[in-house]
This record gives C-alpha cells, structure tokens and sequence, in this order.
C-alpha cells in the first residue's frame, strides 16, 4: 500500500483561520495570502470568544504573540528562510518550561513560578517559527485524568461543558478542539496525550519512548515512564509536530536514538501492512459505539489494501498494565512531591494530597511491575513479528461527567481508573501510538481509535492515521456549544 500525507493548503478555504490547521496556515504565510499577525488575532480573538466557558488557556501572551507575529510578517517580505512553522500560534500544556512565562504545574507550589530556560519541546517548536501564544491548563503535578486544580481552575469539554476533555494534557486538548490553537504540546505518562484527544475530538500522538525529549517537563525524575508530544486537529499536523519535536538534545539520557531511525524499513517494499485489531476482548467493557468505530476503520483498513485480522490479546486481557506504570511513575513521583510540600501541605488540592498520602512502593510491588513490564514488552515482540499495527479503542467510554469516579461502560461498574486500561499497557512498554479523531456518539461526543506500531515505526501509524481520521480532523462538526 503505498499513501502519501496531503499536499498542504496553499490558498484560503471557507474554514475561518482559527480552524484551519498548522500546516495550512503555515502555507497561507508563507504565501503571502494571510499574515502572521491576521493568524494570531484570529486565534486571539477566538480565545476571547470562548475560553472563558472553557478554561483551557491559563496564561495568554497576546502583546508578545502580536509582536513576533510581526517580526514573522517581516522575515517573510525580506525573503527570510522559513521554517516548518513560521508565523503559526502554538499552545504548550503548563507542566513544560517556557522562558520568561509563568510555569506553575496546577499547583500552589509553583504559583507565579517563572523558568529561565525553554523546555526542549517548547524552544524545538520556536525555532521552527511557531509563536507562543497561550499556556493551557493541567491537572496538579500532571497526575490525574481530570483538568482541575486550586490555581487556574477546572477546564470543561468544549463539546459539552458538563463532561471533562480529560487529562492530564486536557487544557491543551480543549484549546484546539475549540479553535484557540491550532498545534500544541502535550505530555503522557499513562494516557494524558492521547485520551484527551479522544475525548475531544482532536489527534495526539504518544512516539517510541525518548523519541521526544522529556527535558524541561515537570518532573524529571519520572522521565523514564512520561512522553511529550503534539497534539493537532489533523494527522498531518501531528506529523509536523513530530518532525519538529524528535530527536536527541544532548540532555535527556532516553533521548539517544537518531531522529531519522523508523522501523518500518524493515518491511519489504509493497508489502501489505498488517493490522489486527481487538477492544472488549482486551480491555474489558468498552462502549459498544467505541467498539462500533473500532470495527468501522478495521473495515476501511481492508478495503484500503491491509491485511485486516480481528484478533485475540490475552496478553493484553491478563496484565494490569496501569498498576504497573502506576508503581513505576507513583515510586518517583511520592517522595519528590512529599520534598517539594513539606510544610505547605494544606496548599495541595485533592491530586496533590492524595500523592502526599501515598507510601513508598515496596520492593514487592516494584518487582511485581518489573515482572508485568518485561512480560508485555516481550508479548508486544512476538505480536509485532506478524502484525505491523494494533488498532484499538483510546478511552472504552466517551468524556465522562466532572468529577466522576465510578462509570457503567456497557452495563458494567467500573472504577474511573479504568479510563485508562486501554492507553496505558504503551505506555509501560514505550510503543508508540496515536489517537486519531474517527466518529461520533449518540450523544454528539467525539470518537477517537488508536494505532499502536512497533517501536520507532511512527510513520506507519502516522501514513494510517491520516487515511483513517475525519475530514480536517474535526469534519463538518463543531463544538455545538459555540454554533
């Protein structure tokens, strides 16, 4: 099978410039037919319009986005040379470092916190030409699937404001599902990327672990297990946005491998890309209309050209993935944030006490996850002999209420942590995945599935990703709240 990325956008569409993507706006730049300034107070303005019924942007730069914006306009009349993102907004999730802005980790501890430096990911996408425009909201310390917290407040789904848009990157995931950013940056520890895509309707991508530097993120010492990355309306964005991202800084120890390593070229030229797919069967109760979807794009998959195999996954159905990383992430974690609090215990919101109140793993539970960690890795070995691709749900359910800490998924109780049963087993073994923007619920709620390849095979993904998602990521549909 062999596809290619669509051809950027080179002239205006009907979308207004707050919903068209990074990769046409760009192209719009550089041509002279929009500028950099026209693009940033669209994206303003936008803002303007709807964050404050969503609360995704904590921190707005406008006068120093307005002013790079110019300086933008400027190089492209002296016939500068451009980069992949001059004269673009983009948003960065508050756990990741931004010199000179506010970087203040949903949390009291930080409040006001000022870094010197740049996050790698945040000054990779500068030098590329993106402007800074926004930070967006997170959960305390990034731990938990839920955007709230005492310092910049709760964010709401812009597809209903009563349901969350998940966490922890899910300011950032409601920001471009509603139009105020059209490329941004996120992190992923266990699902944070890729189920606030989901349960907004956008696309996210978490790569092969130390693909993206962790460098500059909140907290270090938990680099082994969290993933920084883009996150888009399109497929073709997220595509951008890892091309700019990747690759070695020369500070982060995982972030060894050089950017142009992709596994994919280990397959013959012409051969049929192989997918099996699964959901229920492997991760307990899914939404019917997830599965539904799932079953939809295994099915335009076939017809496409793959090899197409409804699989079994007892590998994945008989290992408690998430208790794993969770001990893995929680025993780095605990005793950093327990450093960080002491004293100002009182200050923590719910996520941050509930870290305080944690005790250390024990080396039982640590060789326990060890153990689930290695058998996984060597299961996904074996299914990555004969498949190329995993398709699978991203969340088993569509955003959920605020708040809610115990679901019914296709009549079945289930604890919120289940939110994450389909994310995290990538998490604990580095593979890389996206969710792509598909479908939509009975209740108007957005659909995402998810593309799992073998390690350092993003491209694959990426090539399916972008024949599979919605039309413009977002289709035909918006946000019915701001219709």
């Amino acid at each position: 099978m062999t596809t290619t990325l669509p051809d950027p956008v080179t002239s205006r569409t009907s979308e207004p410039l707050h919903y068209q993507d990074a990769t046409a706006l760009a192209a719009l730049i550089a041509a002279k037919r929009a500028s950099s300034r026209e693009v940033v107070q669209a994206h303003l303005d936008r803002i303007a319009d709807v964050n404050p019924k969503i609360n995704a942007v904590v921190t707005l730069l406008a006068d120093d986005a307005l002013r790079a914006a110019d300086a933008a306009d400027a190089a492209v009349a002296n016939g500068a040379e451009l980069g992949p993102l001059h004269g673009v907004p983009v948003t960065v999730k508050d756990s990741l470092d931004t010199a000179g802005v506010p970087t203040q980790h949903g949390t009291k501890l930080f409040a006001g916190f000022v870094p010197e430096a740049d996050s790698t990911a945040a000054a990779r996408f500068k030098a590329a030409g993106g402007i800074l425009l926004a930070k967006t909201n997170l959960p305390e310390f990034s731990a938990w699937t839920e955007t709230d917290n005492l310092v910049t407040g709760r964010t709401n789904n812009p597809w209903n404001l009563d349901r969350t848009p998940g966490g922890s990157s899910g300011g950032e995931s409601a920001a471009i599902a509603a139009g105020m950013s059209p490329i941004g940056i996120g992190s992923d520890v266990a699902i944070s990327l890729r189920g606030p895509a989901a349960f907004t309707g956008i696309a996210a991508l978490k790569a092969t672990h130390g693909r993206i530097p962790f460098t500059g993120h909140f907290a270090p010492m938990t680099s082994a297990w969290f993933h920084v990355g883009p996150m888009a309306r399109t497929v073709r964005d997220i595509a951008l946005g890892y091309s700019v991202l990747s690759g070695p800084d020369g500070i982060d120890g995982y972030a060894v491998h050089a950017k142009d390593i992709d596994s994919a070229s280990t397959r013959i030229a012409g051969q049929t890309i192989r997918v099996g797919w699964v959901s229920d069967d492997a991760f307990g109760p899914v939404d019917p209309e997830i599965t539904t979807a799932v079953a939809d794009a295994a099915s335009r998959l076939a017809d496409l050209g793959c090899r197409v195999e409804q699989i079994g996954a007892p590998f994945l159905e008989q290992t408690d993935a998430l208790t794993a990383v969770m001990t893995f992430f929680y025993g780095q974690l605990v005793p950093y944030v327990k450093t960080l609090a002491a004293g100002r215990e009182r200050e923590l919101f719910a996520t941050g006490s509930g870290i305080v109140a944690m005790e250390d793993p024990t080396f039982t539970q640590l060789h326990a996850a060890r153990a689930t960690s290695e058998t996984l890795r060597s299961a996904f070995a074996g299914y990555f002999r004969d498949f190329d691709v995993l398709l699978c749900p991203v969340n088993p359910m569509t955003a959920t209420p605020h708040g809610a800490l115990e679901l019914v998924v296709n009549g079945v109780s289930v604890p919120w942590t289940h939110i994450m049963d389909a994310t995290s087993p990538f998490n604990l073994t580095g593979l890389p995945a996206i969710s792509v923007p598909y479908g939509f619920s009975s209740e108007n709620l957005p659909i995402g599935i998810q593309l799992v390849s073998k390690w350092f095979d993003e491209s694959t993904i990426l090539r399916l990703g972008a024949l599979l998602e919605r039309k413009g990521g977002l289709g035909d549909r918006r946000p019915p709240v701001f219709a």
